[in-house]
C-alpha cells in the first residue's frame, strides 16, 4: 500500500476495532480520491485531504466502519458527478443515505441566504432523525472546515463562525459531543472577536505557569488522600476552554481577574459508590462553597452528560473546582451519543433503543417545524432550541422536565401532553397559584390547572410561550378548532396587509393570484391559506408580496398593450375626439408633433422643458403627447418600454406661450440676501410664481425658485445674474 494517510487511518481503526471491515474503508478512500481529483481547496491544497481529515475525526470518536466510510464520501455526491445511485450500487443503502443525510440542496434555488440555510438544515435534521450519525459527520465535517477557515475572507470567515457557534456549537452540546462543542466554541470566537480571543489567551499565557503550581499542589494533597482510602483513581487538571471563560466575563460582567476557575481538578473512579466516596473525602479536605454543588450523577444533563461538581475553597484560601465521574461517564461527557456508535462487535437492540431515548429532543423538533414556514422563524426557533440555557423542573410526582430558559407553565403544559396544553387553565408553582406568564426556575414543582369547560387556548399564548412546541400545539388548535373564525380573521390581516401596497383586495382577478401564492405554501385553497393566516401559521407579510409580483405584472402588461394602442390611435388621427377638445388649452403650446395635427401636448413637470432645450415626445394614455427633455432621467430613450412609444417633436414659433423652470440656488447666509435675489428676478422682468428658502449646515442657504421665462436663453442670463450677487455659490437648473 503506497498511500501513507490510509495506512494511517487503518492503523487509527484497527486501534480500537481490530475485526473491523477495513476494505469498506479502502474502497470509499480509493473512490472519494479519485472522485475529488483535480479540485482545490482555498488553501491550494487538494480538496481530498477534507474528506480524509473528516474520516479520521470520526475515527477519533471511535465510530463504526459505515459511519467512517461515508465520512470519506460526504462530499461526492454535493461536489462530483457520482449520484445517490452510484454510492448505493457501489457500497449500501445505509452509506448513501448518510451520505444524503450530509448533502446540501445544491439543485434548489431559494430567494435568501436565510431561506437557503434554513431548507438545509430542515433536510439535515430529517436525515438526523432516521440516522443520528448524520449529525456526527456534519459536526466533524464543520470541524475541520473550522480549523481551516483562515483560507477564506474575513467577513466570510466571521460569517461562518458566528453560524458555527449559533447552530453547531449548540447541536454538539445538545448531544452531549463536549471533546467537539469546545473546540468548534474556540475556533469561532477566533474569528467573531479576534480581539477579544487573542487578549484572552495573552492572560491565561500569564497566568498558567501559577495556575499550573498550585494545581500540582492540589493533585499532591489529593493523590495522597485517596492512596490512603485504597479506592482506584485517576486524577489530573483540566484547563477551562477560553470561549467559557470569555462567555463569564461577558455574561456576568467580571474582569479577567476576578474568574478563579480558570482549571478544573478532574477524579476519574470505578463505579458511582466511589464517586460519592471521593466527594466525601474532597469536601473532609476543603470546604465546599455554598450553591456551587451540582450532582448531574442523581440528575444527569438531557445530552446525557453525568458527573458531580463541586467547588472547594483549596489550599492558600484559592477556591478550585473538582469533578468526579466514572470512566464510563467519562466517555459520554466527552462523546456523548456518539458514545453508543462506537464500534462494537454484536451491537445490540438496547444499544439502539437507547439512543432513541436520548434523542427525544429531536424528535419532538421535528414534530414543530412543519409547522414554521418563515425561514427565519425556523432558525430563530432552532437557535432558541439548541442554544439556549436550560432549566430543569418537577411534575407533581417528581419526574424531570427540562425546558429552556424562559419558559412558561404553558409551555410545560405542552410538554407534558398536548390536551393538557389545550386544557390549561392555571398552574401552581411549589404549591402557590401564579400567572400563566411565570418564568420557571430550576427546581420549581409545577402542577397544572385544567377544565374539561376550557374553551381552549388564547390566542396571547402565543406570544408568552417559550419552545416552539408549545406555539406548534396552539397553532394547530386553532386550525382545527376554529376555521370561520380564522377565515374571517384571515380575510380581515389580509385586506389591511393589501392596502399598504395600494392593492385594490376585491378585484376578482387577486383571488386567481392567491390561488398560485396558495400552492407555493403548500395550501389546497385560497380558503386554506387565508384560513392559516387566521390562525397565524402564516404571515400575511409572506404572501401579499408575491400577490403584489403577480398583480403588477399583470397590470404592466395591460398598460403596455394599452400604450401599442395609443400609438396606434395617434398615428391614425383619432386623438381628435370631443374629449380630447376639452382637455386643450393650446394645441400646439409651441411644440409640433412630426406627422400628427391636433394634438393635445403637454410638458412634464419632471423637467419642464425650455425652448433652446433638446426634446422628445412620448405618447402617454389619455394625456395626449408629454414633452421632455432629452437629458430627463424619466425619458429613456433607449429603454424598451419607449420605443413603441417614442415620436420626433420639436419647438416652433409661439409668442403667446411661456414656460416654467425651476432653479435652485445656494449661497451665504447674510442678511439681505434674499432682497437681492428677488430684485434680481424683477429687474429681468421673469414671471414669478414662488420662492422656497431653508437654511443649511455651516450658515448655507438653499433657496429654490419657480419662474417664467420664454426661452432657455432668458432662464440662462437670469441665472448668470444671480451668481454675480456678493455670497451666492452656485445656481443650478432643477430637474425633479
Amino acid at each position: 500500500m503506497h498511500d501513507k494517510e490510509l495506512q494511517e487511518l487503518i492503523e487509527k481503526i484497527k486501534g480500537y476495532a481490530p475485526n473491523a471491515d477495513i476494505d469498506l474503508v479502502k474502497k470509499a478512500y480509493y473512490l472519494g480520491k479519485k472522485a475529488h481529483e483535480g479540485q482545490f481547496r482555498k488553501s491550494g491544497e487538494p480538496y481530498f485531504i477534507h474528506p480524509l481529515a473528516v474520516a479520521n475525526i470520526l475515527a477519533d470518536m471511535e465510530l463504526d466502519i459505515e459511519t467512517i466510510a461515508a465520512g470519506i464520501l460526504h462530499d461526492v455526491v454535493e461536489d462530483t458527478d457520482y449520484t445517490y445511485e452510484d454510492i448505493e450500487k457501489e457500497f449500501s443503502q445505509e452509506i448513501a443515505n448518510l451520505v444524503d443525510g450530509v448533502t446540501k440542496l445544491g439543485q434548489i434555488k431559494y430567494q435568501s441566504k436565510e431561506e437557503t440555510q434554513a431548507e438545509n438544515l430542515r433536510k439535515m435534521f430529517m436525515a438526523m432523525a432516521k440516522d443520528i450519525r448524520v449529525i456526527l459527520i456534519k459536526l466533524a465535517d464543520r470541524l475541520h472546515n473550522m480549523r481551516t477557515l483562515k483560507f477564506m475572507p474575513p467577513e466570510k470567515a466571521k460569517s461562518k463562525a458566528k453560524e458555527t457557534l449559533e447552530i453547531y456549537g449548540g447541536i454538539a452540546n445538545r448531544l452531549g459531543i463536549s471533546k467537539i462543542k469546545w473546540e468548534l466554541e474556540d475556533l469561532a470566537l477566533r474569528y467573531i472577536d479576534p480581539d477579544g480571543y487573542y487578549e484572552l489567551v495573552e492572560k491565561v499565557a500569564k497566568k498558567r505557569s501559577q495556575r499550573e503550581e498550585y494545581i500540582k499542589k492540589v493533585l499532591s494533597i489529593l493523590d495522597e488522600k485517596l492512596k490512603s482510602v485504597n479506592i482506584p483513581y485517576n486524577v489530573y487538571g483540566r484547563p477551562k476552554h477560553f470561549y467559557s471563560i470569555y462567555s463569564k466575563m461577558k455574561n456576568k460582567d467580571k474582569g479577567f481577574e476576578e474568574i478563579y476557575d480558570l482549571t478544573a481538578v478532574r477524579i476519574i473512579v470505578d463505579n458511582v459508590k466511589d464517586c460519592y466516596a471521593v466527594l466525601g473525602m474532597v469536601h473532609t479536605l476543603w470546604k465546599p462553597i455554598p450553591g456551587r454543588f451540582k450532582d448531574y450523577i442523581a440528575m444527569p444533563k438531557p445530552n446525557m452528560y453525568q458527573s458531580l461538581h463541586t467547588t472547594v475553597i483549596g489550599p492558600d484560601g484559592e477556591p478550585v473546582e473538582i469533578q468526579i465521574r466514572t470512566k464510563e461517564m467519562h466517555q459520554i461527557a466527552e462523546y456523548g451519543i456518539a458514545a453508543h456508535w462506537k464500534y462494537k462487535e454484536g451491537k445490540t437492540q438496547d444499544t439502539r433503543q437507547n439512543v432513541e431515548e436520548k434523542l427525544q429532543w429531536l424528535r419532538q423538533m421535528m414534530e414543530w417545524e412543519k409547522d414554521l414556514k418563515d425561514p427565519q422563524e425556523f432558525l430563530d426557533a432552532l437557535k432558541d432550541d439548541v442554544f439556549s440555557s436550560q432549566v430543569y423542573v418537577f411534575t407533581p410526582r417528581g419526574d424531570v422536565i427540562e425546558l429552556p430558559a424562559g419558559a412558561t407553565p404553558i409551555d410545560f403544559a405542552y410538554r407534558v401532553h398536548t390536551n393538557v396544553g389545550n386544557k390549561c387553565v392555571g398552574a401552581k408553582i411549589d404549591g402557590r397559584i401564579v400567572p400563566i406568564d411565570y418564568k420557571l426556575q430550576n427546581g420549581n414543582i409545577v402542577e397544572i390547572l385544567t377544565s374539561s369547560n376550557s374553551n381552549g387556548p388564547s390566542r396571547d399564548w402565543i406570544n408568552i410561550v417559550k419552545t416552539p412546541n408549545a406555539k406548534s400545539r396552539i397553532r394547530q388548535w386553532f386550525k382545527k378548532e376554529r376555521r370561520e373564525e380564522n377565515i374571517e380573521r384571515g380575510n380581515l390581516i389580509l385586506e389591511k396587509e393589501f392596502k399598504k401596497y395600494n392593492i385594490p383586495a376585491k378585484e376578482a382577478c387577486i383571488e386567481k393570484y392567491l390561488g398560485q401564492v396558495a400552492k407555493k405554501f403548500n395550501q389546497q385553497t385560497v380558503e386554506d391559506l387565508i384560513a392559516t393566516i387566521g390562525y397565524g401559521g402564516i404571515m400575511a407579510s409572506q404572501v401579499v408580496p408575491k400577490v403584489r409580483e403577480l398583480y403588477e405584472k399583470e397590470v404592466k402588461k395591460t398598460k403596455k398593450e394599452q400604450e401599442v394602442n395609443a400609438v396606434e390611435d395617434l398615428k391614425n388621427h383619432n386623438l381628435t375626439d370631443s374629449e380630447y377638445k376639452k382637455k386643450r388649452k393650446n394645441t400646439s403650446q409651441g411644440v409640433t408633433v412630426k406627422g400628427l395635427d391636433n394634438i393635445l401636448v403637454r410638458f412634464a413637470k419632471c423637467c419642464n422643458p425650455l425652448p433652446g432645450d433638446e426634446i422628445v415626445g412620448y405618447v402617454t394614455k389619455g394625456r395626449g403627447v408629454a414633452v421632455h427633455r432629452k437629458d430627463c432621467p424619466n425619458a429613456n430613450v433607449n429603454g424598451d418600454f419607449f420605443k413603441n412609444r417614442l415620436l420626433e417633436v420639436e419647438w416652433c414659433n409661439s409668442e403667446s406661450s411661456r414656460f416654467e423652470a425651476e432653479i435652485q440656488i445656494k449661497g451665504v447666509d447674510r442678511k439681505g440676501i434674499i432682497n437681492d435675489i428677488t430684485h434680481a428676478v424683477a429687474v429681468e422682468k421673469v414671471g414669478f410664481n414662488g420662492i422656497n428658502a431653508r437654511k443649511g449646515k455651516e450658515g448655507i442657504i438653499n433657496v429654490n425658485l419657480l419662474i417664467e421665462v420664454d426661452n432657455i436663453d432668458e432662464l440662462n442670463l437670469l441665472m448668470k445674474k444671480i451668481k454675480s450677487i456678493p455670497g451666492i455659490e452656485d445656481v443650478y437648473r432643477v430637474i425633479n
